[in-house]
């Protein structure tokens, strides 16, 4: 019987299982983030991305407090496109440091993380 708390990994063409992120970025416009997006799925860096509803952001930038709208864009891909996705995204992005942040995927359906790997390979 397998292991039921062994994440559920699709194994990569060399057998060893395949790991997953999630990788969030924000930009100040619906457009840009589209485009961003479009642009991930274009190239094969990610298998999909999702564009969340406006988000207030409240930071500090040039010892200055700032506020404002932006919107989250949440790739899914796998850890072997990482650095292809985020390379992709500091030349596409248009702020001077962009959000880049990637959290592993720990467990996920067979069947959606077998169609991530297929996507982004």
């Amino acid at each position: 019987m397998a292991d039921p708390t062994a994440p559920n990994r699709p194994p990569d063409p060399t057998g060893r299982p395949t790991r997953f992120l999630t990788v969030m970025t924000t930009i100040d416009s619906e457009a840009k983030a589209g485009k961003l997006a479009r642009g991930a799925i274009e190239g094969g860096f990610a298998a999909c991305a999702q564009i969340s509803a406006p988000v207030t952001s409240v930071f500090r930038w040039n010892n200055a407090i700032e506020t404002g709208q932006e919107w989250q864009v949440l790739f899914k891909t796998a850890e072997a496109r990482y650095g292809a996705l985020e390379a992709y995204l500091l030349q596409a992005h248009d702020y001077d440091t962009p959000e880049i942040i990637a959290t592993p995927v720990t467990h996920g359906a067979a069947g959606y993380l077998s169609w991530v790997a297929k996507e982004t390979s």
